[in-house]
């Protein structure tokens, strides 16, 4: 076989890995956020995804270990949402922009904020090793710049603890209870325009909650 097709059929087979696993994993975020890691089985899972049982196990090979990746995945992309913090020296426009990007997590990959906070709830017997380095490394370094910008007085004296737990509880909120802002919307979901000007008011009143416009 030359070098060329050989990989092209590597590429081939990393392209169909790629997309069995995404199946698998969308799948999972499903299961585990309707029915915690407990009640979850890797047989509802295979039938979600469309895929043999067998292909669930032979791309993660614990329930524990599909679980775990979707934990970190999602939290990744949530630490991801909070690159403004070195993109600009703004604190406005960072909090904006974690803010808004946080929400828009929310409207798009709510399973995957249930699945946190089942695990959460549960005491985060799978996760707090996880969330005791790679996310407490993260929140101390926003905390670091935070109290930055009120020595600089660019913002008020505020607890940087306290205001980082306001915007994880506010932002999750719209996917953990997004059953209960449907039955207050009148059994809707929120429209889009709803959603914006949910993001806008969130933003607003945090800003204004610590001095910033």
């Amino acid at each position: 076989m030359s070098a060329v097709k050989s990989g092209q059929n590597g590429a081939h087979k990393a392209a169909i890995r790629q997309e069995n696993e995404e199946q698998i994993l969308a799948a999972a975020e499903l299961v585990f956020a309707d029915y915690g890691f407990k009640g979850a089985t890797t047989a509802r899972i295979a039938e979600i995804a469309k895929v043999p049982k067998a292909n669930v196990h032979y791309y993660f090979s614990t329930k524990e270990a599909l679980y775990r990746r979707i934990m970190e995945d999602i939290c990744d992309h949530w630490l991801e949402a909070a690159m403004t913090f070195e993109n600009s020296s703004d604190p406005a426009e960072i909090l904006r922009g974690y803010i808004e990007a946080k929400m828009d997590l929310s409207r798009a990959r709510p399973h995957g904020s249930r699945v946190w906070a089942h695990e959460i709830i549960r005491g985060a017997k799978f996760s707090s090793d996880y969330i005791s380095t790679t996310v407490k490394n993260w929140l101390d370094s926003r905390v670091v710049v935070i109290n930055r910008w009120i020595t600089e007085g660019k913002m008020d004296q505020v607890e940087p603890y306290s205001l980082m737990y306001m915007i994880f509880a506010t932002t999750q909120h719209y996917a953990d209870f997004a059953r209960q802002i449907e039955i207050f919307n009148n059994d809707q979901p929120l429209s889009d325009t709803q959603f914006a000007e949910a993001k806008e008011n969130v933003v607003r009143i945090i800003l204004k909650g610590v001095g910033l416009s």
